[in-house]
């Protein structure tokens, strides 16, 4: 679907938010298809989900069990058809309005990877806010790829580009896992800055310290892991514009 960005959004008891995020996502003009992963709801998120389906015309894939937003991504991408891939989550943190600055460098063919980059709100808990900190800066260290923000849920691929590494993600080592890999393949790692409206734990929030300490691990290990044991060989096809002639 040449064009299309694949719209992923993993869903696990989301039932107070999941049917405004999808009238955000539909609202959206951007060429899409919406797949929706429900990681094993048990508070009526599923049964919404298929109540929304057919109205908002989603692809509904279905964990049995609770396996981790990294799973539900790779279940995603199995159903993947656009030429791009947007991480979305479904808690009303980010705003489907910024889909289009954030699909304008894969389009312009400046690179072949979009974050997007949260403004500064250290309301969101000392603990969210400085341990996104912290797994910037050892991203930047490790890797050298000169990030702000490693720990963003809005990630935009080339999907050939997604292509060329293997993932293995179950939980929320998706985003360091990512990084990582594209940085060891040598994609060069475009930011936009987004809107964002922090929640807290309180607030519905599930990611947990042991989560920092597994981000952290994950940065490590593919630091030191073979690139030929998750890289194919196949090199991506990617050409810049060309600069304008001079007159």
């Amino acid at each position: 679907m040449r064009g299309y960005v694949s719209v992923i959004i993993p869903v696990f008891n989301e039932v107070k938010s999941i049917a405004e995020l999808l009238r955000q996502v539909n609202a959206v003009a951007t060429l899409k298809e919406i797949i929706v992963v429900d990681d094993g709801s048990t508070d009526g998120t599923r049964e919404l989900l298929a109540q929304y389906q057919k109205e908002f015309d989603i692809q509904l894939v279905l964990h049995a069990n609770n396996r981790g937003k990294g799973a539900a991504i790779l279940s995603g991408l199995q159903q993947a058809r656009g030429e791009y891939v947007l991480i979305q989550d479904a808690d009303l943190e980010y705003d489907p309005q910024d889909y289009e600055a954030l699909l304008e460098p894969l389009r312009q063919r400046l690179t072949n990877v979009v974050y997007g980059v949260r403004p500064d709100r250290p309301e969101r808990g000392f603990f969210y806010y400085t341990g996104a900190k912290f797994l910037t800066h050892l991203a930047n260290f490790l890797y050298g790829c000169n990030i702000q923000d490693e720990a963003t849920c809005y990630k935009v691929f080339r999907r050939s580009t997604l292509d060329r590494v293997q993932l293995t993600c179950q939980r929320f080592e998706f985003c360091p896992e990512v990084t990582a890999k594209m940085s060891r393949i040598g994609e060069k790692i475009w930011e936009v800055p987004i809107s964002y409206f922090p929640r807290t734990a309180k607030g519905g929030k599930k990611i947990r310290w042991t989560d920092g300490v597994a981000a952290m691990w994950t940065l490590l290990r593919y630091r030191l892991e073979p690139r030929q044991w998750f890289a194919t060989d196949v090199e991506e096809i990617f050409e810049a514009q060309p600069e304008p002639a001079e007159n």
